[in-house]
């Protein structure tokens, strides 16, 4: 927990949130802002720490930079990814492209680039919460779809290739299904964005590019030649097949 800060006493806890960052001035700042908004906060300032604080307190979200001592913040994306679907927003400078785009590979939500105001930090967090908090609040929506050798189930959040099952993190599994759930219609970044993210990038379409990479080496045959998600060159993405 944050010292020297209790939550406030007439905010409604809206979840736990892990911040870690190398930098003091960085953690104290968002962990203070994100208290003041009703959030319970813990600060990790390695990546070490990171790990077992995300094991011993489950946080709902983990804010993360990427340039941490002792174990970096792509090992600790790996790490977190491998224990449990937590919602990951990666903090990124500038200049670090490359490892932001592993970072996504790595299954991350969202990312921020510094510098960036706690507000808009603040306002990234609320969406990837918003998200996760509907769909536990209706596991049943949706139908089931199914397309050839593909098999996805809403209720379970399952997918299935060849009866065999693949593991897609949340933020996959809702673009697939979103996808999915219009076939043959195009849909550009932008719109992809807003629907599946809850908010634009500001014309930054890599999140979206990553996760089409992520999920066409998951449930195509040939990531290479797509045969379920499609690329319509100039605008955007769209879904093929016949239920």
């Amino acid at each position: 927990m944050l010292s020297g800060l209790e939550t406030r006493r007439d905010a409604v806890a809206q979840g736990r949130v892990l911040v870690v960052d190398d930098e003091p001035m960085v953690t104290e700042v968002l962990g203070r802002y994100l208290q003041r908004e009703g959030f319970d906060v813990d600060l990790a300032a390695d990546g070490e720490e990171a790990v077992r604080l995300a094991r011993a307190q489950r946080p709902d979200l983990v804010v993360l930079d990427l340039m941490l001592p002792k174990l970096d913040g792509l090992e600790v994306c790996r790490t977190l990814r491998r224990d449990s679907e937590v919602p990951i927003i990666i903090l990124t400078a500038k200049g670090e492209e490359m490892d932001r785009i592993v970072g996504l590979e790595l299954g991350a939500d969202d990312y921020v680039v510094k510098p960036f105001s706690p507000r808009e930090l603040l306002a990234r967090v609320k969406a990837v919460l918003r998200r996760g908090s509907l769909r536990s609040q209706h596991p049943d929506s949706g139908v089931d779809l199914r397309f050839g050798s593909l098999r996805i189930n809403p209720k379970s959040r399952a997918v299935e290739v060849r009866d065999t099952k693949v593991a897609l993190t949340a933020k996959e599994f809702d673009l697939l299904y979103f996808l999915a759930s219009s076939p043959g219609q195009v849909f550009t970044r932008d719109q992809l964005m807003d629907h599946v993210w809850d908010f634009a990038y500001a014309g930054d379409a890599s999140t979206v590019t990553v996760h089409i990479r992520r999920l066409r080496e998951k449930v195509e045959a040939d990531p290479e030649r797509p045969t379920f998600l499609k690329t319509v060159w100039g605008v955007g993405y769209k879904f093929e097949g016949e239920l």
